[in-house]
């Protein structure tokens, strides 16, 4: 995978963490440029020649690293390596976009990092949205051999582990800010979300064509026809994808319940929300959001860290997820009833068995927690450093809770996907249907969890 500074999608950033694709570097001719810049500049830079937050008026002779070992401060559980990973693909990324003013040798040092199986030990909370400083100083620090790597050789199967040096990289005080200024772990969490809702939502339209088959549902509401009066892109594209998936037989009612008749409607909103969120996440996986940002001549002392644009669209896609959830369950509801099926109740092989009905059970508890993660995380602020910071975007929250809403998503997709199954053949007798269930999610998404 080579990186250019300009070309990194969401599904990229997902295959450098949990794929086995080597990272190269294209150019370092925009580093370079702005490391050039920065040389030469004279005058009070932000981080370079005064402290940071609140001591920004403070003018430092001889700064030192102390930034990076004041901001390694974190709490909770360590994130998985293929997160960490992630990371580091996305600040090298953004790196070699330029506007930095670091000193572009350690950019390869990077890339040997990621390569070899390196990542640094990241603790889950410590950023509000403006800048993952406590997970790029951590980084930094193992850079420096202040702090040991987590190391995950990538060794083919049934070879012998290599003894790879871990990576090293003696940081100018210089360059202390310019390392730790970026959102680039929320921006990878963001990334693998996105990447990964989509291939759910994607799969959620299978599902909901094996429940129209099952319950001999309309496909009249999915009409081109329809689609035109109302262009909605994310519409327009559920409902051809899943006309494709339909037999065009009569119908048997005239009109659905809005879980097949607005599925289109629904599914597609949050198609259209998910594409919002991909593209604000891509926009950011690209840019120099550098402060300062060198550029030309000068340090441009700017507000591009903040992470409104990724906050708002996050939140937005997860709202929309609960109500493609929603309607996921109403369908499941529907093929419990044998008005819909003519099956038994609860698509159970005689009367008075229970069936699936465990089923509906589980699902719920699933779309509760989807809500509880659809909560905005854009109506909070704070203000800290002296209220010279005094505002926040929380899109690590927003991430963060764009990653755990992937499990109860699945679940509740996969309660569908096994109530059609059902459905869709002669019901067997009561037994345990765990093993059914986790069939349907291993369907769903073929790929480990973040």
């Amino acid at each position: 995978m080579e990186l250019d500074g300009a070309g990194l999608t969401c599904a990229q950033v997902h295959d450098a963490a949990y794929g086995d694709a080597r990272v190269t570097i294209a150019s370092l001719d925009r580093a370079r440029a702005a490391w050039a810049t920065a040389q030469e500049l004279t005058g009070p830079v932000y981080g370079r020649s005064t402290g940071v937050g609140a001591n920004r008026g403070v003018i430092l002779d001889k700064p030192g690293l102390d930034l990076l070992r004041s901001h390694v401060c974190g709490a909770g559980p360590l994130i998985p390596p293929a997160r960490a990973r992630a990371m580091l693909v996305v600040r090298l990324n953004q790196l070699l976009a330029g506007g930095s003013g670091i000193d572009p040798a350690v950019l390869p040092v990077l890339a040997e990092a990621i390569n070899g199986g390196f990542t640094p030990p990241i603790q889950t909370y410590g950023a509000i949205g403006t800048g993952d400083l406590a997970a790029l100083a951590t980084t930094a620090l193992c850079l420096l051999g202040e702090l040991p790597w987590h190391h995950e050789p990538p060794v083919p199967p049934g070879a012998p582990p290599i003894d790879v040096a871990a990576p090293r990289f003696a940081f100018a005080p210089e360059d202390a800010l310019p390392f730790i200024s970026s959102g680039a772990a929320t921006l990878a969490d963001a990334a693998i979300a996105c990447h990964r809702l989509r291939l759910l939502l994607e799969a959620a339209i299978d599902v909901a064509a094996m429940s129209f088959t099952a319950v001999g549902a309309s496909a009249e509401p999915l009409a081109a026809a329809v689609q035109e009066a109302r262009p909605h892109p994310g519409q327009a594209a559920v409902a051809a994808r899943l006309r494709g998936l339909l037999t065009q037989e009569l119908a048997t009612r005239v009109q659905d319940p809005y879980g097949y008749r607005a599925f289109a409607q629904v599914h597609g909103a949050a198609v259209d929300a998910l594409d919002r969120a991909t593209a604000a996440v891509e926009i950011d996986l690209n840019a120099a959001a550098e402060n300062p940002l060198i550029s030309g001549s000068l340090a441009w002392h700017n507000g591009n860290f903040h992470s409104a644009p990724l906050a708002l669209a996050l939140d937005a896609s997860r709202a929309a997820l609960v109500q493609t959830a929603q309607l996921s369950t109403a369908r499941l509801a529907t093929l419990m009833d044998p008005a819909y099926t003519g099956h038994h109740p609860f698509l159970a092989d005689r009367p008075g068995s229970s069936g699936a009905l465990i089923l509906e059970y589980v699902a719920q508890d699933a779309l509760a927690e989807l809500r509880l993660l659809a909560t905005p995380v854009t109506t909070g602020t704070a203000v800290i450093s002296l209220g010279t910071e005094d505002h926040a975007g929380f899109a690590t929250q927003a991430a963060r809770n764009a990653l755990r809403c992937l499990e109860p998503l699945e679940i509740v997709l996969a309660c569908e996907r096994t109530a059609a199954l059902r459905a869709l053949d002669t019901p067997t007798p009561d037994r345990p249907l765990t093993d059914d269930l986790t069939t349907s999610r291993h369907a769903l998404t073929p790929h480990p969890p973040p």
